[in-house]
């Protein structure tokens, strides 16, 4: 019998709980089944606890989004925003701009306006 990739990485997590890595993939994982309930409680268990984990930002930001909530997306980008531009990661930075922008009703030519 093949084991399921949530099987496995169930069985991964009983051994390393604290792992950021395997909560991130959990929370994929519980996305793609389409349980948003355990994909949220994953994606905020690694804001509150790995706040570095900068990778978590966005899709817990989109969850936000899908589940109407979008000042939780708004705080959660800007949290993102800020967390990425201390640690230098300019390519999360730039998702999590673009997305915080989209949201809020930036654009680019809103910078005309100047």
């Amino acid at each position: 019998m093949d084991t399921s990739r949530l099987e496995k990485l169930l069985a991964f997590i009983e051994n390393e709980p604290n792992d950021e890595f395997l909560k991130y993939a959990l929370a994929t994982e519980y996305l793609r089944l389409n349980d948003t309930e355990r994909a949220l409680a994953y994606y905020e268990d690694l804001v509150n606890n790995h706040p570095d984990y900068t990778g978590t930002y966005y899709h817990l930001g989109k969850l936000y989004e899908a589940l109407n909530r979008r000042e939780d997306a708004i705080n959660i980008y800007q949290k993102g925003i800020a967390i990425t531009r201390a640690k230098r990661d300019m390519h999360a930075l730039s998702e999590l701009q673009g997305v915080y922008n989209n949201l809020v009703g930036f654009d680019d030519d809103d910078d005309d306006d100047y």
